[in-house]
Parts: C-alpha cells; sequence; structure tokens
C-alpha cells in the first residue's frame, strides 16, 4: 500500500518506520529536514511538501501536535490533492469536536476518515506495540485496522467519528490522576519507613495495583525500566500531559461533567510545568508530592 505519512516527531517517526517494515511504501513529510532525514534512513521516502507525499497515495496518516494544524493540514493540503477515495486516518490528540468536524469535511470531499489517537508512548511507537482507540463508521474501521495493526498491538474501535478522542482524553485524565496518586503512595510508604522495593511488591499484587505502579514506576530501580531510571527524561513529557488534561477538562465542560480529581491534576502538573519541569517525564511530578 502507497501511505503518506505527515508528521515524524517522537512518534510519528517510529510509526512511520513500522508500517515500511511491514512491507508499505511510505512517503514521509514533516517540517524539520532532521526528522525528515530520521525517516529516510529508517526506509522511507521523505519528501518536501505535503502535496508530494499525498499524491498517489492509498492512505494518509497524521500524527499532529493540535487540533488547528490538523485542521489546516487537511482543509488545504489533503483534501482535493489526495486520490478519491484514500483512506485518511489522523493519530493525533485532539479535540472531540475538531475530529469530528474534520470527518464530515473529509466524507464531503470524498474520503474516509478515522480519528485514531494513540496509548503507549515513544518506547512503544518505535516497537510497534501502541494502542489505537478509533472513531469512524464500521467501514472506514474496517479499512483503518490493518494499516494501524501494523504499528500497533491493539486496535479498538471506541465508536463514531470523535469517539477514539473522547476515549484517549478520558484515559489519559485517569492516568494523570493515577501517577499522582502513586507518587503520593510512594512518597508517604518511605516517610513511614517502607522500603520502596517492599511496597512496590506488596501494592503491585494488592488493590493499589495500576498501571502507573507496575509498568512506568516513578522510583527509579522499582519495577520495569521507566524514565525514573533516567533522570525522568524520554517518556511522556509533562507539557504533553498538561496539553491533554486541558483538552480532558474542555470535553468535560462540554458534556456537562465536573471532574474534580482530574482538575486537581491539571493544577498540579501547572505547577510542576511552570517550575520549568514541562520538557520533564510526567512521572517527576514525584518530586513535589511530600
Amino acid at each position: 500500500m502507497k501511505i503518506a505519512f505527515i508528521g515524524l516527531g517522537n512518534m510519528g517517526g517510529g510509526m512511520a518506520a513500522n508500517l515500511v517494515k511491514a512491507g508499505h511504501e511510505v512517503r514521509a513529510y514533516d517540517l524539520s529536514a532532521e526528522a525528515r532525514a530520521r525517516a529516510q534512513q529508517s526506509g522511507c521516502s521523505a519528501v518536501a511538501t505535503v502535496a508530494e507525499a499525498v499524491e498517489g497515495a492509498d492512505a494518509v496518516v497524521s500524527m499532529l501536535p493540535s487540533g488547528k494544524i490538523v485542521d489546516e493540514v487537511y482543509g488545504v493540503e489533503v483534501f482535493g490533492k489526495a486520490p478519491a477515495g484514500a483512506l485518511l486516518l489522523d493519530c493525533s490528540t485532539i479535540d472531540v469536536a475538531t475530529a469530528r468536524n474534520a470527518a464530515e469535511a473529509a466524507e464531503a470531499a470524498g474520503y474516509a476518515m478515522v480519528d485514531a489517537p494513540v496509548s503507549g508512548g515513544i518506547a512503544a511507537a518505535a516497537a510497534g506495540t501502541l494502542t489505537f482507540m478509533v472513531g469512524g463508521s464500521d467501514d472506514a474501521f474496517a479499512r483503518a485496522q490493518p494499516v494501524l495493526a501494523a504499528m500497533g498491538k491493539t486496535v479498538i474501535h471506541a465508536g463514531a467519528s470523535g469517539a477514539g478522542q473522547a476515549a484517549k482524553l478520558c484515559n489519559n485524565m485517569l492516568l494523570a490522576i493515577h501517577m499522582i496518586g502513586t507518587c503520593e503512595a510512594f512518597t508517604m510508604a518511605q516517610k513511614l519507613g517502607l522500603d520502596p522495593q517492599t511496597f512496590y511488591d506488596i501494592s503491585s499484587v494488592s488493590s493499589g495495583q495500576n498501571w502507573s505502579m507496575t509498568s512506568y514506576c516513578p522510583v527509579s530501580g522499582v519495577g520495569p525500566v521507566s524514565p525514573a531510571d533516567n533522570n525522568y527524561e524520554g517518556g511522556f513529557a509533562t507539557t504533553l500531559m498538561l496539553k491533554d488534561l486541558t483538552l480532558a477538562l474542555a470535553a468535560a465542560d462540554e458534556a456537562g461533567v465536573e471532574p474534580e480529581m482530574g482538575k486537581r491534576a491539571r493544577e498540579l502538573y501547572e505547577s510542576f510545568a511552570a517550575a520549568g519541569n514541562g520538557g520533564r517525564d510526567f512521572s517527576a511530578i514525584i518530586e513535589t508530592l511530600d
């Protein structure tokens, strides 16, 4: 399959490389010449414009930083440029309304489109083990599934257009809450004289078990290797978690929901980012919780 890939950052670069490994012909575009060069090294054909990437493409995959950019890229540079009937897969994390509007505009222009945000982080993007939460029609999902499966281990149809984004935002709000709670529990355990490994051994098989503890522990030397073992470098940047929390709370407001824990999590991550920690992994917030 001929696939255009737009957006070759920390996530997109690994995803595009896995499409190549799966045997697809990938033409890749990013504003960054360095990102395009890395894509070229991974087997993609790096191109200088979106128009070059989408010309003759069977599918277009995007991983972009905001809803505004998604709207601009598809509205100006993909619709009418990609072949009629091409499948469009936006893997960015954006607001639900923009995802739904993009799908409607795509359909009006003669395309099928899904919103397919991801969970798993940079390591999973590189390893091809991402989880995709997909919004779109049954037919669009059926077409998208094999493309997404080349980049991930789990592909779930969440519902109609926008449902993938809704699932992603709810999931990441819960992740933020869990991480803060996990950090508080480890800090409290240490102050009460418990060894971190001992607490992990107990809680990881008890009712307090959660992904932030057993797969992404915020304490170095405990559990599987995580950003905590690398001075909280790499992983999922605090600014990205803050972006997702802001999108989640905007969606909650539109739905008439008052997520008090989600609001508190955003307050804590806002303070953490403002103190110069925006580029560090979000689990580094353990350093401020005592």
